[in-house]
């Protein structure tokens, strides 16, 4: 009796290498996902304490309950609030990286005004404007289109790119926003005029605790995550995030965004 044809055809015994390679794989994703896991963990894990910190602190440099005492006491409850403030920040940019790259961010998509994201951002930067003595111009201010996006992703991804910008830029700088319709997407450039950023730099700017190390060498405080969260928030509502120099020296970001039907 002849033996059937799938039994001459067996299939071939798999190498050591590709088995290898398998095990490594597993290895990386399970790895992976532990990592993710963790970062959720610490980033709820810190929020309690945090916002211990935040309210006594504030309550303290208010002086709620009555005088403090000497001067420096109120100055020093500030600073750690501040210092609270900025810890909480960089939490809640894990947590969303985290949820960004398990898949688990709820975004909808909607009809959104680029000019009232804006206005609201900027209320939230006004003392981060202030302070660095800069201004933001935005061409054709209240008259920007309308993009297809989620309202506080669009949000948080402007306020990180507004942010870098402000804070790589000199002192009594200009930022630029600009934006417009080209076929179905909508572009929004945001210029700045700070040292700029090596060529080879630019990847890392988009990956997650990272920044560049020639002309943005940790010249401010930060873990390096709003840009890989715009990056990464963009890309969750369709559009994406590219990074270039500007022409005459500084960091050029342009956001695409699905443009919202006429």
């Amino acid at each position: 009796m002849v033996p059937p044809a799938s039994k001459l055809a067996a299939t071939p015994p798999e190498l050591p290498a590709e088995r290898r390679a398998r095990a490594r794989a597993r290895i990386d994703a399970r790895s992976e996902e532990q990592r993710r896991s963790f970062l959720r963990m610490v980033s709820h894990e810190l929020r309690t304490p945090l916002n211990s910190i935040l309210g006594f602190s504030e309550l303290i440099a208010a002086e709620y309950y009555g005088p403090v005492g000497a001067p420096e006491y109120k100055d020093y409850a500030r600073m750690i609030a501040e210092s609270g403030r900025r810890l909480l920040a960089i939490s809640n940019q894990v947590l969303e990286i985290a949820r960004l790259e398990s898949g688990t961010a709820d975004l909808a998509h909607r009809r959104e005004s680029l000019d009232h994201a804006l206005d609201d951002v900027l209320d939230l930067l006004h003392e981060e404007i202030r302070t660095r003595t800069a201004s933001v111009l935005r061409d054709d201010e209240g008259r920007l289109p309308d993009v297809m996006a989620d309202a506080r992703g669009l949000r948080t991804a402007l306020g990180a790119l507004l942010s870098n910008a402000l804070a790589f830029g000199p002192e009594g700088g200009e930022v630029q926003v600009t934006a417009s319709r080209r076929g179905p997407s909508v572009i929004l450039h945001i210029l700045d005029r700070g040292p700029g950023v090596a060529s080879e730099d630019l990847p890392r700017l988009l990956r997650p605790f990272e920044q560049g190390q020639n002309a943005l060498v940790r010249q401010t405080q930060g873990a390096g995550l709003g840009l890989p969260l715009a990056h990464m928030l963009c890309q969750a509502m369709g559009g994406g995030l590219v990074l270039g120099p500007r022409e005459g020296g500084g960091l050029e970001a342009a956001v695409r965004l699905t443009a919202a039907p006429d």
